[in-house]
């Protein structure tokens, strides 16, 4: 919910998946002002709500998002049961 407290009128985040990467595929995400269509709505923890793209579905079927802060960095984590392998940086997977 902090990540969207300055973002105004942001009603949630898109999560997608495009073909990018040594593996295959990526995960996306943006904020969301106006939902498209078929787009697929998770309420999330905080009242945050997650958009998924309806291409992505089939990919993300199962899956998990974490927002995880260290010391280190601040970043969004994904266990997607799916996924067969990832690329040795962790930034691309296939399914």
């Amino acid at each position: 919910a902090a990540l969207m407290s300055n973002k105004g009128d942001v009603l949630g985040v898109r999560v997608g998946v495009k073909t990018r990467g040594c593996s295959g595929l990526s995960y996306t995400m943006d904020y969301v002002k106006e939902p498209k269509k078929f787009d697929e709505v998770v309420n999330a923890e905080n009242g945050i709500k997650v958009y998924i793209d309806p291409r992505a579905l089939m990919y993300m079927a199962g899956a998990t998002m974490d927002f995880v802060e260290d010391r280190v960095k601040r970043e969004f984590v994904f266990s997607n049961p799916n996924a067969k392998g990832e690329c040795g940086c962790g930034e691309s997977f296939t399914v």
